[in-house]
């Protein structure tokens, strides 16, 4: 089956004084896929996040969301249209319980200031909803807790809900299992894989092993410049990320 493309990112480029991070960087994700952006440290994988979420302007280039040129929509519009992310730290209410935490996301997708949080809570449709959201990403036995007292891995999976609470067609996940334990690590990869068909995926990883078990396809970045895309099969079988990133010795136990 052919899969359409949701996102196309065409020849990027970012400075930042005289160091240029991304480098006419080029990406396309399509529709329904889990797809991994992997590359060494400093190659520009985050700034190319925040380009493609509208947390930077870019110098050049141009991207493409769902058939709309988004390259100067701020961040809120493109979240809007579909357009979700999660940050390489967390980033929650740590003071609010996880179901106000969601509840919160809820009603900002749904239209209305974060200030006013008590009508939100006599909300019951977005209540529901928002309890939907906590089962879905493994939380609801600590549906009531406060957001600040979760583990990491716990704070983690509760991001991923707020982001999933404006019901994404695109979610970009920066680095969702940095910090955690292997049975942390684990649940999260557990989650993302149930995620797929459900919506797409965009995430920078580190751990190798998860990215070859998640990925349908993957784009090696260096130096702010993708040199390679395709399946894991392709990327294990790449010489250039080979010399360039993996390494034959981590490619072996991949």
């Amino acid at each position: 089956m052919t899969h359409a493309t949701l996102l196309h990112v065409d020849g990027l480029v970012k400075r930042f004084g005289g160091l240029l991070a991304t480098d006419h960087a080029h990406l396309e994700v399509l529709a329904g896929e889990i797809h991994a952006l992997i590359g060494p440290n400093g190659a520009g994988k985050t700034t190319l996040i925040h380009l493609i979420s509208g947390a930077l302007a870019p110098g050049a280039g141009r991207v493409h969301f769902d058939g709309m040129d988004v390259t100067h929509m701020p961040m809120p519009a493109r979240v809007g249209h579909g357009l979700a992310r999660s940050y390489q730290i967390t980033s929650i209410f740590k003071r609010l319980s996880v179901i106000d935490n969601v509840a919160l996301s809820v009603q900002a997708h749904a239209g209305n200031s974060f200030n006013f949080w008590q009508p939100a809570r006599r909300d019951a449709e977005r209540f529901e909803m928002a309890a939907d959201v906590v089962a879905r990403v493994g939380l609801a036995a600590q549906m009531h807790r406060i957001a600040g007292a979760l583990s990491h891995g716990e704070q983690r999976q509760l991001e991923v809900g707020l982001a999933l609470a404006t019901r994404p067609k695109l979610l970009l996940l920066d680095e969702p299992m940095a910090g955690m334990g292997p049975d942390e690590s684990e649940r999260m990869l557990e989650l993302l894989q149930s995620l797929r068909g459900e919506t797409t995926l965009l995430l920078v990883e580190h751990d190798m092993n998860a990215v070859f078990r998640l990925a349908d396809r993957i784009s090696v970045l260096v130096y702010g410049r993708a040199i390679a895309c395709g399946t894991p099969a392709d990327i294990r079988a790449h010489p250039e990320v080979r010399l360039a990133y993996l390494g034959d010795d981590e490619m072996a136990t991949s």
